[in-house]
């Protein structure tokens, strides 16, 4: 077992005990509320962290590309639902997955992008599941669960390969829960979200279309949600690690997120305040999502090396190499950094978005404290 002083910097850290709790307290929050588990692994593109997930009781995966799924296939897990439309190129290589064994759900909310699918499942005698995505916080893609083409792609995927029919639910992603501000805010996002879903499904099922499948979910609504009926499967990702935007949401606290980015000081500029680190936008990504947030973190909130938060020191600036650390007080409250931070001294970054923050690195190097516990690989790519 080595320890931080051995890892070459920048890198990504993540604390295992932190992302065990968060696995814990999400899985223990859906058993509360009566309804499946389904996690959305592209947070951490890890075979490694899914498993902790599945071990604590989620039921399938979702994913956000289709290289990932056929990574987790290859690592023994089946039942996947790629939440992305899907566009008509992407066809074959799902069906391919299918043929090869995996239950594969993929998403679909236009009536072009049903008739491709429909059309390659009858030429090619493909049987695969399909979700009708719902609009139902007016946030990204999505039919309005009131629209007529909910129907009338609901229609197009049931008539498909001679009425065996490749229906399968509707599923929806709140993304507007990321602007809530404040726990009310939150409850009511998350029971818009199940409302609209649940509406959509009703009015499907009043048609006499099946829809067996209703899924819905992000971090914060499904942390939030008071209840749940009318849902089958929730899907949330960004739980496994939590980060500053989850934070600034009233989600998790700093002291929750489980990954960070060790970078290096190479270099003061004494009189402006700062202290420079290895650790720019290449590791940290430029994801300024607290900015829109009552507390703005730069590109992420400074901790010492054993992960302790350093107050209002933050990385304001980010090169493509060079992390700019400040004091939200300027010079005035930076007193002498030289002395504060000297060369050589280890520094973590909390993320604003873990997601793309994770995305910089090749891997995570998995630690307890100081000491460094393992190497777990994850995959990039589409």
């Amino acid at each position: 077992m080595s320890s931080l002083a051995d890892l070459e910097t920048p890198c990504a850290l993540l604390e295992e005990t932190r992302m065990e709790r968060a696995i814990a307290r999400m899985q223990q929050r859906m058993d509360a509320l009566g309804v499946a588990l389904r996690p959305h692994v592209k947070t951490a593109k890890c075979v490694e962290v899914a498993g902790r997930q599945r071990a604590a009781g989620a039921r399938g995966i979702t994913v956000s590309t289709l290289k990932e799924a056929g990574e987790f296939f290859a690592a023994g897990v089946d039942d996947i639902l790629y939440a992305v439309g899907l566009a008509p190129q992407k066809i074959g290589p799902a069906f391919d997955l299918v043929r090869r064994g995996a239950r594969l759900k993929v998403v679909v909310d236009s009536m072009p992008a049903a008739q491709a699918l429909a059309e390659a499942a009858h030429r090619e005698g493909v049987r695969i599941e399909a979700l009708i995505e719902v609009d139902s916080d007016g946030h990204r893609a999505g039919v309005p669960p009131d629209s007529p083409l909910l129907l009338e792609i609901g229609r197009t995927l049931h008539r498909a390969n001679g009425g065996a029919g490749l229906l399968a639910g509707v599923m929806t992603h709140c993304g507007a829960s990321y602007e809530c501000r404040g726990e009310a805010a939150l409850v009511a996002m998350a029971e818009q979200e199940r409302a609209r879903c649940v509406a959509a499904a009703e009015r499907l099922r009043a048609a006499g279309l099946p829809c067996p499948v209703v899924s819905v979910g992000s971090t914060p609504t499904a942390l939030f949600a008071a209840r749940l009926p009318g849902v089958t499967e929730v899907r949330a990702g960004v739980y496994v690690f939590y980060d500053l935007v989850m934070a600034g949401l009233g989600v998790c606290a700093p002291d929750d997120i489980a990954l960070t980015v060790l970078s290096t000081v190479i270099g003061h500029q004494r009189d402006k305040g700062w202290v420079l680190t290895d650790g720019g936008w290449m590791a940290m990504s430029r994801d300024r999502g607290t900015q829109a947030q009552p507390l703005d973190q730069g590109y992420g909130l400074v901790c010492s090396e054993a992960g302790e938060v350093l107050g209002d020191w933050i990385v304001n600036q980010a090169n493509q190499e060079h992390g700019i650390v400040e004091h939200r007080g300027g010079v005035a409250g930076a007193g002498d950094v030289v002395a504060r931070f000297p060369i050589g001294t280890r520094l973590r970054v909390l993320p604003n978005h873990a997601c793309a923050t994770a995305a910089q690195h090749a891997g995570y190097v998995v630690v307890d404290g100081a000491s460094v516990k393992a190497r777990w690989p994850r995959f990039n790519g589409w």
